[in-house]
């Protein structure tokens, strides 16, 4: 939806759809929605749509500032500077923004952002939910703050098709879900990403690993390693693996494929790949696994999935066989084992009547590690677990632990207590970094050191 369809849309709506009041306390919440609803449609009364349609993000705003004044001093309100302030910005962030969530949005702190209904705005930071004050004049007006985020990547939401994944500008990936679905109202989630990508030292500062296994994770990418990442909801999966891919040499070709574009690559030749789902008829939409397949004709150095889902499991596992080592992908499950019954079962309902031992050798012979993260009771990001899949005995996948995180309790203040440590196993891919000239000590797996 454009600029100009924006504001025709909200200047020809009939219902009053006032902003969020923050720091209004000169004044009655009511007084300042009727205030407030009045500058709104005298300004989209008096601006030329056709003119702020051309204009950049910032002299936009500055017009629209002027232009609000200008009301402001013609209708005669004696408000004080902090009070008109907060009337421009907020008139600025509907017409330009996300409404009352810009606020939300220009706080880094803030990972997550829940709306459950237009009534109540939750937000994660540092792992921890909480309710803010925040919210949504009425369902209306939500629901207008939706469609412009849909929009705004080709996509729609309505009653015939109530469910949509979209993304912001910003790369965060945005999930909204309406009624007749959602039963209460519109329900929308926005998953953040930083504007500037973490790396390896951020990881170390909020102790989520070592740097002995910071060391193993990087001479795993740099050796083409097939590593696959697994973590329940909101673990950060996708953060370590945007984080691991930065030590990709930056002369190899990578296609990424995801469900909503999210990674951040810094290599120059990075290709990005994002499905698209059905129309409203059922018809054009391309899955991850035609992403994949058709990756493997564009002569790829590494793939990396952001999520596996479904069959697209079979693809990447050939893949991975075939010549295309160094890929990498991420997977929901609650531990490392989960992970590869997971991608089993994926196997499975791709509908391939594989007996269960020929799967099982399909996988194990693809992947050479699994590194599980973990969200704990605290909220902090742990990696709780490397593990070397060693091969098959008999019919079971083997596996054995390099690194791992052990808790031995939770403090008063519900801070966990725990430890990294090594296992004191000699990893085999140690010998494939060695030959890719990545020395590796072996005080790294020394299991005596002890790390909180």
């Amino acid at each position: 939806m454009s600029l100009r369809d924006r504001l025709e849309d909200i200047k020809n709506d009939t219902t009053q759809v006032p902003l969020n009041v923050q720091n209004s306390g000169f004044m009655g919440n009511k007084i300042y929605q009727e205030l407030r609803s009045r500058i709104h449609r005298k300004l989209l009364d008096r601006v030329d749509l056709a003119m702020m349609e051309n204009m950049a993000p910032e002299p936009l705003r500055e017009e629209l500032k002027t232009l609000v004044e200008r009301l402001l001093a013609e209708e005669g309100v004696a408000i004080n500077d902090a009070e008109r302030t907060n009337l421009v910005r907020d008139i600025q962030h509907e017409v330009l923004g996300l409404g009352p969530l810009e606020i939300l949005m220009a706080d880094a702190t803030i990972s997550d952002i829940l709306v459950n209904t237009y009534r109540h705005i939750y937000v994660e930071r540092k792992g921890k939910l909480e309710l803010t004050d925040v919210r949504f004049e009425n369902e209306a007006h939500l629901l207008k703050i939706i469609d412009k985020i849909v929009s705004g990547v080709g996509r729609r939401v309505d009653e015939s098709s109530p469910m949509v994944d979209a993304r912001l500008p910003d790369g965060s990936r945005v999930n909204a879900i309406i009624p007749p679905l959602a039963v209460d109202g519109a329900i929308l989630s926005i998953r953040r990403f930083a504007l500037t990508p973490l790396l390896m030292k951020d990881f170390l500062q909020f102790k989520s690993l070592t740097p002995e296994m910071a060391e193993i994770l990087e001479g795993l990418v740099r050796a083409k390693v097939n590593l696959l990442i697994s973590g329940g909801t909101g673990t950060g999966k996708t953060t370590l693996l945007n984080v691991l891919s930065g030590y990709i040499p930056a002369d190899e070709r990578i296609i990424t494929i995801e469900d909503a574009a999210e990674l951040q690559l810094q290599q120059p030749h990075v290709v990005r790949l994002e499905i698209r789902p059905p129309n409203i008829e059922g018809k054009g939409e391309v899955t991850p696994r035609m992403l994949v397949r058709n990756s493997l004709r564009m002569r790829p150095d590494r793939i990396i999935v952001g999520e596996v889902r479904g069959a697209e499991v079979v693809d990447m596992l050939q893949a991975m066989n075939t010549g295309h080592e160094g890929s990498m992908a991420t997977v929901h499950a609650n531990t490392p084992r989960d992970a590869l019954t997971r991608l089993e079962n994926m196997i499975g309902m791709a509908g391939f009547n594989l007996p269960p031992k020929a799967m099982r050798e399909q996988i194990s012979s693809a992947l050479s590690a699994v590194i599980h993260i973990s969200r704990l009771s605290d909220g902090k990001r742990k990696i709780t677990s490397i593990k070397e899949i060693t091969g098959m005995e008999s019919d079971i996948i083997t596996m054995q632990d390099i690194f791992v995180y052990e808790q031995i309790g939770v403090a008063e203040d519900g801070t966990v207590l725990g430890h990294f440590k090594a296992t004191g196993i000699r990893p085999r891919f140690v010998e494939r970094l060695r030959v890719h000239g990545i020395d590796v000590s072996d005080e790294l797996f020394d299991p005596t050191r002890l790390y909180e």
